[in-house]
């Protein structure tokens, strides 16, 4: 039931190491490294690219904690409260215990995400196999939504940037009548298909941020201090997570939840668990001065967001962020079709990718925790030597994804520039990219939808399951609309 051998065994253990490597380095992210090496996938079959791929996302959350507790530096987005209580503990002489400790977080917090994974999506899956193609539509309006709600204090930018994704995911030919949108006659070849979503990812989420770099100055290393040098006051024991079971599990459940609500990010995902943390805390005062419960929170919620990422992408077709839509790319390189059908059509698949993300966690632990005080160094590593690496590889993965096209090059540099101007204006990339994904189902749902009711729009309000999700809708909106006011005039008052 499940592909494995010793080529998948050691793509998943370099994709963990690379990932780890990404994950460690400021600036570089778990979407860079799987959008990077996304277009290796194309020399094996799926469940291979999938060990490779996993090992890469779950490797590349689980880094961010080294820069995050050495140098106060999130290594990723979901490493931003990492540092609140990892720092101070490697200032102390405590920094080889609060890694360990965040390890451990981390692969308590992969684990129960995979156990929600495996249980979760199943049920849903299969509670949306009786959808018709109005419930389809409406579930990608409330997804939609869902971005709309989370992008608290931007809820403007986070709903004109998903809905921009959508718009540009219609260029191209209309199915229906083979007719030519929004299309220069210049670009007419070359835009029949619409722009390819390979050198969509790798221009929003590599190129974007090494144009960012190169802006800021690409310094030889991140290095302040060297936290690790200094004579360990005290060392990691399995103890140290004596009375944090609930706090684990708790926190773990957090970063999981986030996870499945699309578009929401890691980020969100530490912040909620860390101030859930300080809520619950005997000693909240305490917490950002170097405290085990604050560095457990959250490091166990960001791990919790790799298994939650995958329910709504493997459920619905719908990816729960930045990494798993860039996963999309790989499914559809391969020719399988993620939604309701994906488990019941490819059943072996789904126990491969359980299967995978369990042994990934796990040879995450064994590559992070033993060998900690010296895999730390990879914050070293001078970004102007490794850049360049990254634009080669991005290129090339671009040039190949439609057998040597060099428009998919200049696809590839022209949203790279859009990504870096998203990033100074405020636009949030990762609505863009759901849009951009969902956009071309959405028109499909909705023409079909109108198809079977002869074009009255009565129908998406005629069926109980249609009502239901329009009531969840208009309660996300309503949150949204208050979430937003509340959030501009904190905005306000500490300004």
């Amino acid at each position: 039931m499940i592909t494995f051998g010793i080529v998948q065994f050691f793509a998943a253990l370099i994709g963990v190491i690379i990932g780890i490597i990404f994950g460690a380095l400021p600036g570089m992210t778990a979407t860079m490294a799987v959008v990077v090496f996304l277009p290796l996938t194309y020399a094996y079959d799926l469940s291979t690219s999938l060990y490779l791929l996993l090992g890469l996302y779950v490797g590349g959350i689980s880094g961010g904690l080294i820069p995050a507790i050495l140098i106060n530096i999130p290594g990723t987005p979901s490493s931003i409260t990492t540092g609140f209580d990892g720092y101070p503990m490697a200032k102390r002489g405590e920094g080889v215990r609060a890694l360990r400790i965040g390890i451990t977080a981390s692969l308590v917090g992969g684990i129960i995400s995979l156990i929600v994974l495996a249980f979760f999506t199943p049920v849903l899956a299969r509670f949306a196999i009786k959808f018709s193609a109005v419930e389809k539509f409406l579930v990608i309006l409330f997804a939609m939504t869902v971005i709309a709600a989370l992008s608290r204090g931007n809820m403007t930018k986070g709903i004109f940037s998903g809905f921009l994704g959508v718009l540009i995911s219609l260029i191209g030919i209309f199915p229906d009548n083979q007719m030519m949108r929004m299309v220069p006659k210049i670009f007419a070849d070359q835009l029949r298909d619409g722009f390819q979503l390979l050198p969509v990812l790798i221009g929003l989420f590599a190129f974007s941020q090494m144009f960012e770099q190169a802006e800021n100055g690409m310094k030889d290393t991140f290095v302040e201090e060297d936290v690790l040098k200094g004579k360990q006051t005290r060392k990691f024991s399995f103890k140290d997570l004596k009375g944090q079971s609930i706090n684990l599990i708790r926190s773990s459940l957090i970063g999981t939840f986030i996870g499945v609500l699309p578009g929401v990010g890691g980020s969100a995902a530490s912040l909620m668990s860390y101030s859930q943390c300080k809520a619950w805390s005997k000693h909240p005062e305490k917490l950002g001065t170097g405290q085990v419960e604050g560095l457990v929170a959250s490091e166990a919620a960001n791990n919790g967001l790799t298994g939650g990422a995958l329910v709504p992408l493997l459920s619905l077709g719908i990816p729960g962020d930045s990494t798993t839509a860039a996963l999309v790319g790989a499914f559809m390189l391969q020719g399988v079709q993620v939604g309701p059908l994906f488990i019941s059509q490819n059943p072996k698949l789904w126990y491969t990718i359980l299967f995978a993300l369990l042994l990934c966690n796990i040879l995450m632990f064994i590559v992070m925790f033993y060998p900690i005080k010296y895999l730390a160094n990879i914050i070293k590593v001078p970004m102007s030597k490794l850049y360049p690496a990254v634009v080669l590889m991005s290129v090339v993965g671009a040039f190949s994804a439609r057998n040597g096209n060099m428009f998919d090059v200049v696809t590839l540099i022209v949203f790279g520039v859009i990504g870096y101007l998203f990033g100074k204006i405020g636009l949030p990339s990762t609505t863009f990219l759901i849009g951009f994904i969902l956009g071309r189902d959405l028109e499909k749902y909705f023409v079909d939808s109108l198809k079977g009711s002869g074009g009255s729009l009565l129908v998406f309000f005629q069926r109980p399951m249609g009502l239901v999700i329009w009531g969840l809708i208009i309660i996300f909106l309503i949150y949204a609309f208050f979430d937003n006011r509340r959030a501009r005039k904190q905005n306000s008052a500490a300004a």
